[in-house]
């Protein structure tokens, strides 16, 4: 098994993004019956099957990678991301064709599947930013891909000094699955990237439609309470 040359203070913690998919897989899980439980559960499964190898190549840190582990890791957020983009669609339709009686059911697999929308999109732009997670701490920086997504650290070298500090020039600071997770939420609850921002087309193409999607749940929500007050 190769092993990247890495500083191991900069390797990435793996529980932050563990914990992320454990609870984006409870709530996608907990939706209520009608959406599709043979497949939830299915998808549940296949996922926890998946991040069962993922775990054992880097129990602690993000500090191997093998060509078979990163697809390990690639198919699980893919596979998230495709069966939460079919509950957005079941849950669209849901609220436009539902009666009053399931608005309290409804409006909480609502906030389930937003949440989940949110922690998916944190895991992909984790994924795919600068070569993954292993690849940004372990690679030196002038060989790393180039960024997807462009952090404030990334341009504050000539800040004030105690700002300065942090910066990835003089730090050597790269993004972690936090950062990506504040950046999904922002980008999902703003619709629009307020701090950082995404520099290549699939970047582009991925916020966009996140923002999109997030935009919808959130209209359909209000919509729906405000006739419920009605």
């Amino acid at each position: 098994m190769a092993r990247l040359a890495l500083d191991r203070d900069r390797t990435e913690h793996r529980w932050p993004a563990v914990g992320a998919i454990i609870v984006a897989l409870a709530l996608y899980a907990l939706l209520p019956s009608s959406f599709l439980p043979v497949v939830r559960y299915t998808v549940v499964g296949a996922c926890l099957a998946l991040l069962i190898p993922i775990i054992a190549i880097n129990p602690v840190r993000m500090g191997r990678q093998t060509p078979w582990s990163r697809r390990l890791s690639i198919a699980l957020t893919v596979l998230l991301a495709v069966a939460n983009h079919v509950a957005i669609v079941q849950l669209i339709i849901q609220l436009v064709q539902s009666s009053s009686d399931d608005d309290g059911a409804l409006l909480l697999a609502a906030a389930q599947v937003w949440i989940t929308h949110v922690i998916t999109y944190a895991l992909i732009y984790w994924e795919m930013d600068r070569g993954g997670p292993v690849v940004r701490t372990g690679a030196k920086r002038e060989n790393l891909p180039d960024a997807d997504i462009r952090f404030p650290q990334d341009e504050n070298h000539d800040a004030v000094i105690e700002v300065a500090r942090g910066s990835s020039a003089n730090s050597d600071w790269t993004p972690g699955f936090v950062d990506y997770a504040y950046y999904a939420l922002t980008n999902t609850m703003a619709f629009s990237p307020p701090d950082a921002m995404p520099l290549t087309a699939r970047a582009k193409v991925l916020a966009g439609l996140q923002a999109f999607a997030g935009f919808v749940i959130l209209v359909l929500v209000i919509a729906r309470a405000v006739s419920l007050q009605g």
